[in-house]
């Protein structure tokens, strides 16, 4: 039976460059978008997206009007 060596391994290997390196705790640029991760329904989706439509909005405008008052009304 022939026996199987392990790979070589070369290590890690030199670490990136101070202008390679990326902060991502870094604020973002006002003005850009992050997604938010959630899920709805289908029938809740189909609902709110037919009512942006029928207003001639954005589901992304609705979203804030609502979180507005939701804030408001909560304090």
């Amino acid at each position: 039976m022939t026996k199987i060596l392990p790979p070589h391994r070369t290590g890690k290997g030199l670490p990136p460059a101070p202008a390679q390196v990326v902060h991502n705790l870094d604020r973002a640029e006002a003005g850009t978008l992050k997604p938010l991760n959630f899920k709805v329904s289908p029938e809740f989706h189909r609902e709110f997206k037919a009512y942006a439509a029928v207003q001639g909005v954005s589901m992304l405008d609705i979203l804030k009007e609502g979180f507005a008052l939701v804030k408001q009304r909560r304090g």
